[in-house]
């Protein structure tokens, strides 16, 4: 039983870190006020593509990754 801890210990902080890199590779959603007066408008349509199609895989590997922590979470709450 103590072994089976320290597993789903380790695979928790695992996701963790995990989790907090995804997250911090995303890019913002919008550039806000200061887009707005620095004319954030330079990307061309390439680059928008490109970033959007990184963009999404990062939201998806940080929807499953949440999924996994959370789980680990759980599980580890029983023992």
């Amino acid at each position: 039983m103590d072994t089976l801890k320290i597993v789903l210990t380790v695979f928790e902080v695992i996701a963790s870190v995990a989790l907090i890199l995804v997250v911090l590779f995303q890019s913002g959603k919008e550039a806000g006020l200061s887009g707005a007066i620095a004319g954030g408008n330079a990307d061309t349509y390439l680059s928008k593509s490109k970033r959007g199609s990184l963009d999404k895989m990062l939201a998806s590997a940080t929807k499953w990754i949440a999924l996994a922590w959370a789980l680990l979470t759980l599980s580890l709450s029983f023992f």
